[in-house]
């Protein structure tokens, strides 16, 4: 409401006959993101890093031109949730069994819900896009694309190598293969029309498996997954920031920067507190 009062207020300015002239359009107002994230979920230390590894996320993104980040703490009841959600324009999942904590709340999905409708942008890393149980996979397809979930789901620790899959998408631009060691979810749940682009595939049981995707939705929005990071360590790799970073501007419909935009971050913020 207070966005639009201002755009009205705008429009009375620039066309009132005491202006004597049109005044120059305001500025866009910037894209509202919130990151996601709960605390330790029993996992041994330096995996699960929620906090942590959304606090690299954050410093990659709060000097893009544009965007407003947020930190915010989703652990339960979450209450305030379904009121954030409705002041953003996107948000990222970086917690525990994401697909099911999505369902457990019926104000929280419809929220999440009404987020897509305005087409904003959603992402999910890792156990962010999880749950144990089948029920919860189709709402979280519906919204995210894709989802490690059910009794069937399949995930893998291996040393292995990661790269682009076959295509030109704009994230995988400038990303090249690595070798890495990390916990991988695959044989993923996605959504069929339409059908998420594979944007990077890591090699498990001698098969290229699609680990991380990007997907146009039907009402206009976009998505954007990666199942790695299970292991803290791998943000210090500047391929998964690079990864990341892109993904989510994607999903923003905020442009790239041909060089990629920076990747960059002080190394203290890889380090984790001490628990």
């Amino acid at each position: 409401m207070l966005r639009l009062a201002m755009w009205n207020l705008g429009l009375v300015l620039a066309f009132s006959p005491l202006s004597g002239a049109v005044c120059a359009a305001e500025p866009a107002a910037p894209v509202r993101l919130l990151l996601l994230h709960q605390l330790p979920d029993g996992h041994p230390v330096t995996t699960h890093e929620y906090v942590a590894g959304l606090k690299i996320l954050h410093e990659l993104l709060r000097n893009q031109p544009g965007i407003e980040v947020r930190l915010v703490a989703a652990d339960e009841p979450w209450t305030a949730g379904p009121e954030l959600l409705e002041g953003a324009d996107g948000a990222v999942l970086f917690l525990a069994a994401g697909a099911q904590w999505l369902s457990k709340d019926a104000a929280r999905l419809a929220a999440f819900q009404r987020l897509a409708e305005r087409k904003g942008g959603l992402c999910c890393l890792h156990w962010g896009m999880g749950t144990k149980s089948a029920e919860p996979i189709a709402p979280f397809v519906a919204l995210f694309g894709g989802c490690h979930g059910g009794p069937d789901r399949k995930y893998q620790v291996l040393e292995t190598e990661l790269g682009p899959a076959p295509g030109e998408h704009p994230i995988q631009q400038g990303i090249a293969a690595i070798k890495v060691h990390d916990e991988f979810y695959y044989a993923l749940k996605f959504a069929s029309d339409p059908r998420p682009v594979p944007v990077m595939q890591a090699q498990i049981d001698g098969e290229p498996q699609t680990v991380a995707w990007a997907w146009e939705r039907a009402d206009g929005g976009r998505s954007f997954g990666f199942s790695g990071l299970h292991a803290h360590r791998n943000w210090e790799r500047p391929e998964y920031r690079r990864l990341v970073l892109r993904g989510v501007l994607w999903s923003l419909r905020k442009p790239i920067p041909a060089d990629g935009a920076s990747v960059e971050i002080d190394p203290a913020l890889l380090q984790l507190p001490s628990r």
